[in-house]
């Protein structure tokens, strides 16, 4: 099976040796994103703003790829603070439909910022 990178203009630019998204056979993988506004090249202050850019950046990288939040069936997210659990929960169910992907949330040590979250997603059968 042969991987193909993904890359979205409108998305935040590696800051390191990895790519945005790979698609793998009938899968995006897509790495993990901060909340980097691509736009302003700010990153938001609050939890509710950081999870809102992280999953905005998520989702202009599965669009170049061809998917959706629909697709994701899987989320790894980290937060640096579990206090922050609820505000960051709140924001980030928005984002994805019925039936919501599977999920891990755990807390990290994150370099200045709040929350970073990396997602899979299935493309096949559409």
């Amino acid at each position: 099976m042969s991987k193909q990178q993904i890359t979205a203009t409108q998305g935040a630019a590696p800051i390191g040796a990895y790519s945005q998204g790979i698609r793998a056979g009938d899968f995006i993988f897509v790495s993990g994103q901060g909340p980097l506004n691509p736009a302003t090249g700010k990153t938001p202050a609050t939890v509710e703003e950081q999870t809102a850019q992280v999953l905005e950046n998520i989702k202009s990288i599965l669009a170049a790829g061809g998917a959706t939040m629909a697709d994701v069936v899987k989320v790894t997210a980290h937060l640096s603070d579990l206090k922050d659990f609820q505000a960051y929960n709140k924001v980030y169910a928005t984002y994805f439909p019925d039936p919501k992907p599977a999920r891990t949330t755990v807390g990290s040590q994150l370099l200045n910022i709040l929350v970073e979250i990396d997602v899979i997603a299935y493309v096949g059968e559409k």
